[in-house]
Order: C-alpha cells, then sequence, then structure tokens
C-alpha cells in the first residue's frame, strides 16, 4: 500500500512539474527586459577575461564556471517562472539545439581526427596559402567543422618548426571555418536552417559567389603577404619535430566514409520528411532528426572501431578541445535563451532598436543593416538562430525572400556565415581549431588579441562589401 501511494505521489509530483512544459519552450520575449542578458555578457566576458587573468583557474575550473552562468540564468527563472517552465526551456534548449550540435561536432571531430595526412609538409607560404584554399572548397561540401578539422591538424604539423604560427591559425579560421562555408547548405548551419525553411539548395551559391570570391580572395592574399613577411625573418629550425615520411599519403582513409556518412546524414535530415514527431519533455523533436542524431552516434562510434591506434596517436588525437567546447557551449546556448527570445519579439522586444534599424522610412528592408546586424550578432551569437531571427524579421516568406527580397536573404545569409569569424565563439569550429592548436602547444591570441585580428582585417573587407553589394 505505501509503494502505491508513494507511486501516485510520485506521479502527481512530475504531473505538477511538466504538465506545463508544452508551452515552455516558446518564451515571449517581451516579457524580458535587458538585465536578462546578463548571464550572457558574463559568460562572454569570463571567455574573454579570465584565461588572462586568472589561468589557472580557468584552465581548471572553466566548467564550473560556465555551469554557475547558466544558474544565474535557470535559478531566477525558476524563481520567477516555475519549475515547469524551467524544465521546458531547458528541454528545449538541450533536445532541440545542444545535443544535436554536440553530437554533430563529437562525429565529425572523430573521423576527421581519424585521417592522418604523411608526407613533405613543409609550412611554406605557398604551402600554407594552398592547404587553406583547399579546405575553403571543402568546407561548402562537408561543413566548415568537417573541413576545418580534416585540415587543422596538418596544416599545424606543416608549421611546427616555425616560431610565429598562430597567425596562421588565426586566418584558417577566417578562410576555412567560416568563409569557405558559404555556398551551399551543407557548408553552415545558418544557411542550412534556411534550406530547411524552403530556400533553394543551390540559392546561396548563385547569389552570395562574387561576395564569397571577394572574401576568401582578399584573405588569401592578405595571409600570403603576411606569412612571407614572418617566413622571411624567422626562417625555419634546423630540425623538425615531425620529419617527412617517405611519401605523401592518407593513413586512416577509411574515415573518409564516416565523414561522407555525416554529410548524407546531414542532408537526409533536410530532405526527408515523414512528418512524424514526438513530444519530449515538452518539446516536439522530429523524427528524421532522431534518426539523424543515432546514426550520428554510430556513426562516432565506428570511426573509433575502424581506425588504428596508431594513426590516431601520430594525429596526437585528444579529446581535451571536444570536453572544452562541450562544456562552454552548454553555458553559452543557456545563458543566450533570453536574448534570443528578446531579439525574436522584435518591436516589443527589449532590442526593439534593431527592428526598427534594419527597416527604412518606406518599411522596406535595409540590406547593409540587414548585413551588419546579422554578421554582428552572429559574432557573439551562435550563428544559426541569428540568422532565423532575421530571417523572420524580414518576413520569413522564402519565395519572397528568393525573389522580391533576394538582396535581403544574400545580406542575412552573408553576414551570418562571413561574421561568425569575428570572434572565437562566431562558429563552433572557430573555439574548436582554437582549443586544437592549443592542446598542440601554440598559444593563440586571447579572445580581445583575436578580434583585433577580426578587426583589422575582416571589418574593413567587410565595410568595402557593403559598399559594393549591400547598399
Amino acid at each position: 500500500m505505501k509503494n502505491k501511494t508513494t507511486h501516485r505521489l510520485g506521479l502527481a509530483l512530475s504531473l505538477a512539474l511538466f504538465a506545463p512544459l508544452a508551452q515552455a519552450a516558446d518564451l515571449d520575449g517581451s516579457a524580458f527586459n535587458a538585465l536578462w542578458a546578463v548571464p550572457f555578457a558574463g559568460m562572454l566576458l569570463s571567455i574573454a577575461i579570465m584565461p588572462l587573468a586568472a589561468p589557472r583557474i580557468w584552465h581548471h575550473h572553466f566548467g564550473k564556471i560556465a555551469a554557475g552562468w547558466a544558474l544565474a540564468f535557470l535559478l531566477p527563472f525558476a524563481a520567477i517562472q516555475g519549475l515547469g517552465a524551467t524544465g521546458g526551456v531547458l528541454a528545449h534548449a538541450l533536445l532541440a539545439e545542444y545535443l544535436p550540435f554536440i553530437i554533430l561536432l563529437t562525429a565529425l571531430f572523430t573521423s576527421a581526427g581519424g585521417i592522418y595526412v604523411r608526407g613533405n609538409l613543409h609550412g611554406s607560404p605557398l604551402l600554407n596559402t594552398g592547404l587553406m584554399a583547399i579546405g575553403a572548397v571543402l568546407a561548402s561540401f562537408m561543413g566548415t567543422t568537417g573541413a576545418s578539422m580534416l585540415m587543422v591538424r596538418p596544416l599545424i604539423r606543416a608549421n611546427d618548426n616555425r616560431k610565429h604560427v598562430a597567425h596562421v591559425l588565426v586566418f584558417f579560421i577566417f578562410i576555412v571555418s567560416n568563409a569557405g562555408g558559404s555556398l551551399t547548405p551543407l557548408g553552415d548551419p545558418p544557411l542550412f536552417l534556411g534550406f530547411l525553411k524552403g530556400v533553394d539548395f543551390f540559392w546561396t551559391v548563385k547569389h552570395i559567389f562574387p561576395e564569397t570570391l571577394f572574401l576568401l580572395g582578399s584573405l588569401l592574399a592578405i595571409f600570403f603577404v603576411i606569412d612571407s613577411y614572418w617566413y622571411r625573418k624567422e626562417g625555419v629550425l634546423p630540425q623538425d619535430p615531425t620529419p617527412d615520411s617517405a611519401r605523401f599519403g592518407l593513413e586512416g582513409a577509411i574515415n573518409l566514409l564516416p565523414l561522407a556518412a555525416v554529410m548524407g546524414l546531414v542532408l537526409m535530415s533536410g530532405i526527408w520528411k515523414p512528418g512524424i514527431s514526438f513530444n519530449i519533455a515538452g518539446t516536439e523533436v522530429e523524427l528524421q532528426a532522431l534518426v539523424r542524431d543515432a546514426l550520428l552516434i554510430v556513426v562516432t562510434l565506428v570511426s573509433l572501431t575502424i581506425t588504428p591506434r596508431a594513426v590516431r596517436e601520430k594525429n596526437q588525437f585528444s579529446w581535451a578541445p571536444m570536453q572544452e567546447v562541450a562544456k562552454l557551449f552548454i553555458g553559452i546556448f543557456l545563458t543566450m535563451i533570453p536574448v534570443l527570445a528578446m531579439l525574436k519579439a522584435g518591436e516589443q522586444g527589449a532590442f526593439a532598436a534593431v527592428a526598427r534599424a534594419v527597416t527604412g522610412a518606406d518599411g522596406q528592408p535595409l540590406p547593409w543593416a540587414y548585413f551588419w546586424f546579422s554578421g554582428v550578432l552572429s559574432s557573439f551569437l551562435d550563428n544559426a538562430p541569428t540568422y532565423l531571427v532575421f530571417f523572420n524579421l524580414a518576413g520569413g516568406d522564402p519565395q519572397v525572400l528568393m525573389t522580391t527580397l533576394a538582396p535581403t536573404l544574400a545580406a542575412i545569409s552573408a553576414g551570418s556565415v562571413f561574421m561568425g569569424a569575428n570572434t572565437y565563439i562566431g562558429n563552433a569550429p572557430n573555439f574548436m581549431v582554437k582549443a586544437i592548436a592549443e592542446d598542440r602547444g601554440i598559444r593563440m591570441p586571447s579572445f580581445f588579441g583575436y578580434m583585433a585580428w577580426s578587426g583589422a582585417v575582416l571589418i574593413p573587407l567587410f565595410v568595402v562589401m557593403t559598399f559594393i553589394w549591400f547598399r
């Protein structure tokens, strides 16, 4: 009898807690004031300042610090909205956003980490520029994350007998981890979301190819000049820490199959629409998303199984970069919930000035404003939901946006993808490249140091692009 009573009490408590979850995922951004952005600002400032101000504390406790900022949002929210609404928000962030994000990154990180490029790789300016150009082409077909994870290790190894290497990784982030993914929905998450909303697969390559070519060509040229300067000034070390092997080739090339499977699963989840979904803790999860994520986990396990241990050892494969990304991005995903909700509220939200700034006096959208606002916010928020915010702000009708408002959609697409390079957190592979480089002993620029690079190199190029294409 006691067990039955306990069971009924537990069931009643569960219903009381989770009954409101179905309504919890969609937040009313107009109900928030700007103070709700403080945890997100604190998260960003912690990433920016603590590695410099308190490196030992940050290195050992960055996961706890990220959790602390997440609780700084969740606890006041629970006190005001209740446990049910908080559980719904948390479930939505985990099931609809964070877990698919981490599962995809892990699959790409694992598969690419099982491919070792051997051969005569010497980090000359010409070779480095060539590797980045190849990575940029790959990025639009296998995603910026996939291309970054595949190309960053051979690039680091090619330059391991040089003194000044950080600038190589900075430009790699600019070129491969961001700009290169601008031509297809497979390239970068914002474009994939546009594809899911009804934007044609080849629309982007038709409408922002000149902008992409200009940006990539300019960045490759600037990099070649800077790298040539340092190469001539420093020379190379007399002994290469990783001597050349007898011939060029790929070890662990079998992992090209898991990489192809990842690309196929991502594309499948956008094309296959069975119309079946499941309500999990108040969050609608579609069947194709569940199938994709489950198979991505299988792909990860397969990659680990089929890759000889020696190949990963040669690649100096480590889980530390993936762990760092997973811990920090859970804090980012949770603390940015109210920020995105306020942006989505448009004129009724705390950031109504943004909605007014992107609209002209005649009520028509201003392409230059969409380019800069979607871009600047993508530099600090996840660029995928930021793209959706401005996509909907411009009307949300893909047929209209692809035709009558094509300049506006081009501006949103370019801003969301290109300006993800402005900070380490603008796009997931940025932080992963930084983490992998630091794991190899490379001293990367600080958060603000990296922004100094992007401010000096990228912002002037974006200004030129504005006057040519987004006026």
